[in-house]
């Protein structure tokens, strides 16, 4: 068996057809953006092409669309860009509301900005992810600012109501910003009807490029860039622009088809059903009739008191890749924050992995991970003295 990769919530497989846009602008059409020449008018042209494509993509106007490295700045520039132009405004507006199951780039902003004056409030939320709409309309004082909420999220797949949150934020005059790194071309996203002032997005979750995202910006909203140089971006975004992966996160998005979301989905309830025939699972996250409110290619499992880590090394050797959590803290010891809030115990945040499927992933490998899964847990059950 090839290897089967089913860690799509971390990166994604690089399509053939974005391979082939970027080639040009890595080979021969290599000017800089900035440049008067015919090379930098081509690269601009090309920039300014992705830049449509995307706009078009979430109902926003294409000067709305701030290029950036990725999600993790794009949520830096969201909540510090904002937060300092208040500040610089004295406006009086210091309090941002979030949720607990935020992907660290926003957690750890919002511990940065509290040291700065910032007063944040985190929004708990139900044993499937999703937050209580009547919690956050109370947490809105007259001092809030922003709304941050991961729209779906990274290790449980929960989709929030943004329609909803838009509503209210609308209603408040509250800027609205949702990190959409692992919803974007999944879900249907429109700035406009779902009241959104700051979005984030990224390639590499998508079939593009890593190392390149971006910022919808609505147009009213003023931020503080985080960087300062030469004004590249309208300013918001200075640095010499990344032409070439761009132009790549632009082909991702022009080549996705909303089916796959549907194909992807009926794949994941297949792979879930299978997997819970095993003993003693537990789907984390949203599940039956909630299971609409689930990222279509998102799977959590937890296989009561044997190691995640330890399941996800023995099916590596049949070539075969999951993860135990999000991997931007998968090099650390520290537990879930997910899952804790969701309601897990230690043993059961231990016991955890996470499968997440892609346009690629197909029935066959799926059969075959569920079989060698299931090996591996009765290997470990028999090893484990908790199981």
């Amino acid at each position: 068996m090839k290897q089967i990769y089913l860690d799509n919530a971390a990166t994604t497989k690089i399509d053939e057809k974005v391979v082939k846009a970027m080639l040009p602008y890595l080979k021969d059409d290599y000017g800089n953006a900035s440049s008067q020449h015919l090379l930098g008018r081509k690269a601009k042209e090309a920039i300014e092409n992705s830049r449509k494509i995307i706009a078009k993509s979430i109902n926003s106007e294409t000067e709305e669309i701030i290029f950036t490295s990725g999600g993790t700045e794009s949520n830096n520039l969201a909540l510090k860009g904002l937060f300092f132009w208040h500040k610089e405004n004295k406006t009086g507006k210091n309090h941002i509301i979030t949720t607990k199951i935020e992907h660290d780039s926003i957690l750890n902003v919002c511990k940065w900005l509290e040291k700065e004056g910032v007063e944040v409030t985190y929004l708990n939320v139900d044993k499937e992810g999703l937050i209580d709409l009547n919690e956050l309309r109370n947490a809105i004082k007259e001092n809030t600012f922003l709304v941050s909420a991961i729209h779906g999220n990274n290790e449980i797949g929960t989709l929030q109501d943004i329609n909803e949150i838009g509503k209210i934020c609308k209603e408040n005059n509250v800027a609205f910003h949702i990190d959409a790194c692992q919803s974007y071309t999944k879900t249907k996203l429109d700035v406009v009807k779902q009241n959104i002032s700051l979005m984030t997005i990224n390639s590499h979750k998508i079939h593009g490029p890593k190392g390149v995202g971006a910022l919808y910006r609505k147009k009213e909203v003023s931020l503080i860039p985080l960087f300062h140089g030469g004004g590249h971006e309208k300013g918001m975004r200075s640095g010499t622009e990344n032409v070439a992966s761009i132009v790549g996160f632009g082909e991702a998005v022009k080549i996705t088809d909303i089916k796959n979301s549907k194909n992807i989905g009926k794949i994941r309830d297949y792979a879930i059903k299978k997997m819970l025939e095993i003993n003693k699972t537990k789907l984390n996250g949203p599940s039956g009739k909630n299971i609409g409110k689930r990222l279509c290619n998102n799977i959590n499992i937890s296989f009561s008191n044997i190691e995640g880590e330890a399941i996800a090394k023995l099916v590596e050797e049949k070539r075969i890749m999951i993860s135990t959590g999000s991997a931007c803290a998968s090099n650390t010891l520290k537990k879930s924050h997910v899952l804790r809030a969701i309601g897990l115990n230690d043993l059961e945040i231990n016991s955890s992995v996470r499968i997440s499927l892609s346009k690629f992933t197909t029935k066959k490998e799926i059969d075959y991970f569920v079989k060698e899964l299931k090996i591996a847990v009765e290997k470990l059950r028999k090893m484990s003295p908790y199981a």
